[in-house]
Protein backbone atom coordinates (compact mmCIF):
# COMPACT_ATOMS: atom_id res chain seq x y z
CA UNK A 1 0.00 0.00 0.00
CA UNK A 2 1.00 3.06 -1.14
CA UNK A 3 0.30 6.12 1.71
CA UNK A 4 0.78 9.85 0.68
CA UNK A 5 -0.45 12.86 2.52
CA UNK A 6 -0.71 16.17 1.36
CA UNK A 7 -2.90 19.58 1.54
CA UNK A 8 -6.18 19.61 1.70
CA UNK A 9 -8.06 21.28 -1.31
CA UNK A 10 -11.31 22.05 -2.47
CA UNK A 11 -11.46 19.67 -5.16
CA UNK A 12 -11.45 16.90 -2.43
CA UNK A 13 -14.53 17.40 -1.14
CA UNK A 14 -16.79 14.59 -2.86
CA UNK A 15 -14.07 11.99 -1.69
CA UNK A 16 -14.10 13.11 1.58
CA UNK A 17 -18.07 13.73 2.29
CA UNK A 18 -18.29 10.09 0.92
CA UNK A 19 -15.84 8.75 3.42
CA UNK A 20 -16.93 10.89 6.11
CA UNK A 21 -20.57 9.44 5.24
CA UNK A 22 -19.56 5.67 5.59
CA UNK A 23 -17.60 6.06 8.43
CA UNK A 24 -20.12 7.95 10.31
CA UNK A 25 -20.61 5.63 13.06
CA UNK A 26 -17.11 4.42 13.44
CA UNK A 27 -16.05 8.14 14.09
CA UNK A 28 -19.40 9.19 16.51
CA UNK A 29 -17.22 7.83 19.82
CA UNK A 30 -14.07 9.93 18.85
CA UNK A 31 -16.42 12.74 17.48
CA UNK A 32 -18.14 15.91 18.57
CA UNK A 33 -21.98 15.17 17.55
CA UNK A 34 -22.54 16.39 13.83
CA UNK A 35 -25.48 17.66 12.11
CA UNK A 36 -26.53 15.63 9.69
CA UNK A 37 -25.27 18.64 6.86
CA UNK A 38 -21.72 17.90 7.92
CA UNK A 39 -21.52 14.59 6.12
CA UNK A 40 -22.90 15.58 2.24
CA UNK A 41 -20.91 17.47 -0.52
CA UNK A 42 -22.15 20.58 0.46
CA UNK A 43 -21.34 21.18 4.08
CA UNK A 44 -18.17 19.35 3.55
CA UNK A 45 -17.77 22.19 0.49
CA UNK A 46 -18.52 25.03 3.19
CA UNK A 47 -16.32 23.35 5.82
CA UNK A 48 -13.43 23.46 3.76
CA UNK A 49 -13.75 26.36 2.05
CA UNK A 50 -13.85 28.33 5.61
CA UNK A 51 -10.98 26.27 6.62
CA UNK A 52 -8.97 26.99 3.65
CA UNK A 53 -9.69 30.77 4.10
CA UNK A 54 -9.02 31.08 7.80
CA UNK A 55 -5.53 30.17 7.48
CA UNK A 56 -5.58 28.52 10.96
CA UNK A 57 -4.85 25.55 10.46
CA UNK A 58 -2.88 23.56 7.66
CA UNK A 59 -5.44 20.34 6.75
CA UNK A 60 -3.74 17.69 5.05
CA UNK A 61 -5.96 14.49 2.81
CA UNK A 62 -4.31 10.63 3.81
CA UNK A 63 -4.04 8.57 0.60
CA UNK A 64 -3.97 4.70 0.29
CA UNK A 65 -3.21 4.19 -3.55
CA UNK A 66 -4.40 7.52 -4.18
CA UNK A 67 -7.67 6.91 -1.95
CA UNK A 68 -8.56 9.65 0.19
CA UNK A 69 -8.99 7.67 3.19
CA UNK A 70 -8.31 9.73 6.35
CA UNK A 71 -7.05 13.48 7.37
CA UNK A 72 -4.38 14.59 9.32
CA UNK A 73 -4.28 18.11 10.32
CA UNK A 74 -2.45 20.84 12.40
CA UNK A 75 -5.17 23.14 14.04
CA UNK A 76 -5.24 26.15 15.96
CA UNK A 77 -1.96 27.42 14.72
CA UNK A 78 -0.57 30.14 17.21
CA UNK A 79 2.96 32.03 15.10
CA UNK A 80 4.75 34.76 17.04
CA UNK A 81 6.68 33.44 19.95
CA UNK A 82 4.76 30.49 20.54
CA UNK A 83 4.82 29.12 17.04
CA UNK A 84 2.31 25.94 18.22
CA UNK A 85 -0.54 23.90 17.17
CA UNK A 86 -2.64 21.32 18.09
CA UNK A 87 -2.98 18.10 15.74
CA UNK A 88 -6.12 15.90 15.11
CA UNK A 89 -6.38 13.14 12.65
CA UNK A 90 -8.75 9.74 11.61
CA UNK A 91 -8.70 7.00 9.09
CA UNK A 92 -11.52 5.22 7.38
CA UNK A 93 -12.43 2.07 9.41
CA UNK A 94 -11.31 -0.11 6.88
CA UNK A 95 -7.72 1.43 7.07
CA UNK A 96 -7.94 1.25 10.73
CA UNK A 97 -4.89 -0.65 12.45
CA UNK A 98 -2.40 -1.15 9.50
CA UNK A 99 -0.02 1.90 10.29
CA UNK A 100 -2.06 4.67 8.42
CA UNK A 101 -2.16 6.98 11.36
CA UNK A 102 1.03 6.60 12.55
CA UNK A 103 2.54 7.73 8.60
CA UNK A 104 0.00 10.22 8.57
CA UNK A 105 1.15 11.61 12.01
CA UNK A 106 5.12 11.03 11.30
CA UNK A 107 4.83 12.80 7.74
CA UNK A 108 2.65 15.64 9.41
CA UNK A 109 5.16 16.27 11.92
CA UNK A 110 8.48 15.81 9.06
CA UNK A 111 6.30 19.08 7.46
CA UNK A 112 5.50 20.55 11.03
CA UNK A 113 9.18 20.79 12.29
CA UNK A 114 10.74 21.24 8.48
CA UNK A 115 8.75 23.09 6.44
CA UNK A 116 6.18 24.96 8.21
CA UNK A 117 8.70 26.30 11.45
CA UNK A 118 6.65 25.17 14.19
CA UNK A 119 8.33 24.68 17.47
CA UNK A 120 5.50 22.90 19.54
CA UNK A 121 2.80 20.18 18.42
CA UNK A 122 0.51 19.14 21.04
CA UNK A 123 -2.32 16.42 20.47
CA UNK A 124 -5.52 15.36 22.87
CA UNK A 125 -7.08 11.89 23.23
CA UNK A 126 -9.96 10.83 25.29
CA UNK A 127 -8.09 8.52 28.27
CA UNK A 128 -10.13 4.91 26.91
CA UNK A 129 -8.47 5.86 23.08
CA UNK A 130 -5.29 3.70 23.79
CA UNK A 131 -4.83 3.13 19.88
CA UNK A 132 -4.30 6.78 19.50
CA UNK A 133 -2.10 7.27 22.43
CA UNK A 134 -0.15 4.29 20.97
CA UNK A 135 0.23 6.44 17.42
CA UNK A 136 1.21 9.36 19.24
CA UNK A 137 4.10 7.95 21.55
CA UNK A 138 5.17 6.12 18.51
CA UNK A 139 5.97 9.49 16.77
CA UNK A 140 7.81 10.85 20.11
CA UNK A 141 5.02 12.90 21.71
CA UNK A 142 4.79 13.13 25.72
CA UNK A 143 2.05 12.93 28.12
CA UNK A 144 2.03 15.71 29.94
CA UNK A 145 -1.29 16.33 31.70
CA UNK A 146 -4.91 15.07 31.96
CA UNK A 147 -7.39 18.24 31.05
CA UNK A 148 -10.85 17.34 32.75
CA UNK A 149 -13.71 17.74 30.89
CA UNK A 150 -11.77 18.97 27.88
CA UNK A 151 -14.01 18.48 25.20
CA UNK A 152 -17.37 17.80 24.04
CA UNK A 153 -17.53 14.47 22.58
CA UNK A 154 -20.07 12.30 21.52
CA UNK A 155 -22.48 14.33 23.13
CA UNK A 156 -20.99 14.88 26.54
CA UNK A 157 -17.59 16.74 27.95
CA UNK A 158 -14.89 14.45 28.12
CA UNK A 159 -11.33 14.28 29.99
CA UNK A 160 -8.47 13.74 27.92
CA UNK A 161 -4.83 13.06 28.01
CA UNK A 162 -3.13 15.65 27.10
CA UNK A 163 0.65 14.88 24.97
CA UNK A 164 2.93 17.44 23.20
CA UNK A 165 6.21 16.72 21.04
CA UNK A 166 8.89 19.84 20.64
CA UNK A 167 11.01 20.47 17.49
CA UNK A 168 14.07 20.11 19.21
CA UNK A 169 12.71 16.20 20.69
CA UNK A 170 11.70 15.59 16.80
CA UNK A 171 14.63 16.55 15.45
CA UNK A 172 17.09 14.83 17.91
CA UNK A 173 14.71 11.52 16.88
CA UNK A 174 15.16 12.18 13.03
CA UNK A 175 18.53 14.14 12.69
CA UNK A 176 18.95 11.88 9.22
CA UNK A 177 15.52 13.07 8.03
CA UNK A 178 15.73 16.42 8.74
Amino acid sequence: MSLTIRPLTVDDVPELAAVLAANRDYLAPWDPIRDDSYYTEDGQRKIVSEVLRGGGSLPHVIRADGELIGRVNLNNLVRGPFQSCSLGYWVASAHAGRGVASFAVAEILRRAFTEYDLHRVEAGTLLTNERSQRVLLKNGFERFGTAPRYLKIAGEWQDHHLYQIVAENWLARHDDRA
